[in-house]
């Protein structure tokens, strides 16, 4: 198994590819660079997965989707904001193409594979709803939750500080501290790492 990780967006957006033998999975592809087309180009990408509907992790959607002919996966409270994330983008003066609409609604329990990787689905409101995140043999691919030192905004229409916090301590702080944690931006990290020093965290 190898985990790649491609920088897309000016907003440095983390897109998280996952690949085994000759299957892939590619998870927040925030643009589709020539870098990330290369990578998976060969590959059967079976899934792209949305760990969340912002605009700066779902603008690479439609392309992927095109070019892969892959399923599109994620949560069903993700589905309105995925609607507008054209819209959304444009506020910010970013053009972001349109994402077809998911093939398959991922739940809280339910799993996706490639090759003989499975990641359960855990759901983790409070950056943004409908987030959720994929759960490995250690590691875990986080969205925007967790940051090294930090976690994700609230800000957003559908944050909550408190909201991202619960999850944060019911789903995450449980795993093992080797735990490794790609987050959307930014630097991976441990989950022993942020129970230790995380500002946010060393308190929960």
């Amino acid at each position: 198994m190898e985990i790649l990780e491609f920088v897309t967006t000016p907003l440095m957006e983390n897109c998280i590819v996952v690949k085994d033998g000759d299957e892939a999975i590619v998870i927040d592809p925030g643009e589709a660079t020539q870098e990330l087309l290369d990578a998976i180009e060969g590959l059967t990408v079976k899934f792209v997965v949305n760990t969340h509907a912002h605009f700066d992790h779902v603008g690479g959607n439609a392309a992927i989707l095109e070019r892969t002919g892959a399923e599109l996966l994620c949560h069903r409270d993700c589905v309105e904001m995925l609607k507008e994330a054209t819209s959304s983008g444009e506020k910010y003066g970013k053009r972001v193409d349109e994402s077809p609409a998911p093939d398959r609604l991922l739940e809280e329990g339910d799993t996706v594979s490639v090759g003989s990787v499975t990641m359960k689905v855990v759901y983790v409101p409070g950056h943004a709803p409908g987030h959720i995140a994929l759960i490995g043999d250690g590691f875990a691919i986080v969205g925007d939750v967790l940051f090294a030192g930090s976690i994700g905004r609230t800000d957003f229409p559908g944050g909550s500080h408190q909201m991202l916090l619960d999850s944060i301590k019911s789903k995450l702080l449980p795993l093992p501290d080797e735990t490794v944690v790609f987050c959307g931006h930014g630097p991976s990290t441990t989950i022993g790492m942020e129970r230790r020093s995380n500002p946010f965290l060393v308190s929960l």
